[in-house]
């Protein structure tokens, strides 16, 4: 394996990284709610307490990278799959957050640095999940 250093970008993945970690926090502290995505586009759907929060931190989501785009060229989406993999692979993924009970961001980013140890179980589950699909797709199947 080597490292790609003209495309290396340590400092904006750390600056990233940081943003996340204070969005989360801060969402925590004003609600004292974790931002697990999947949660709060659930609730904002059906209609829960504290739209206006929940919309407003979705919409930041969604609008990062407009923002980033004034710093920065965005890398290139490239998509590998079609369109029907991709709808079985969303499905799968929203099956997933249901009966875990939350997602990568919920568990992965707020849980384990909450010391959850659930949240610790759902993400060394998501990750030995990814791995192992990857590991059939590309090494077993040859897709």
């Amino acid at each position: 394996m080597t490292i790609d250093w003209y495309h290396f970008t340590p400092w904006s993945a750390l600056a990233g990284g940081a943003l996340i970690g204070l969005a989360a926090s801060l969402f925590a502290l004003m609600n004292g709610r974790i931002a697990g995505i999947s949660g709060l586009l659930g609730s904002l759907l059906s209609g829960g307490d504290g739209r206006g929060e929940k919309a407003l931190f979705i919409v930041g989501l969604l609008l990062a990278p407009l923002l980033w785009q004034l710093f920065s060229v965005l890398p290139v989406i490239e998509i590998n799959s079609g369109w029907l993999a991709l709808t079985v692979a969303g499905l799968l993924v929203g099956i997933g957050t249901r009966y875990g009970s939350g997602c990568t961001s919920g568990h992965g980013v707020c849980g384990i640095s909450r010391l959850s140890p659930r949240s610790l179980a759902a993400t060394l589950s998501f990750m030995v999940a990814g791995f192992a699909t990857v590991f059939v797709l590309r090494h077993l199947l040859g897709a």
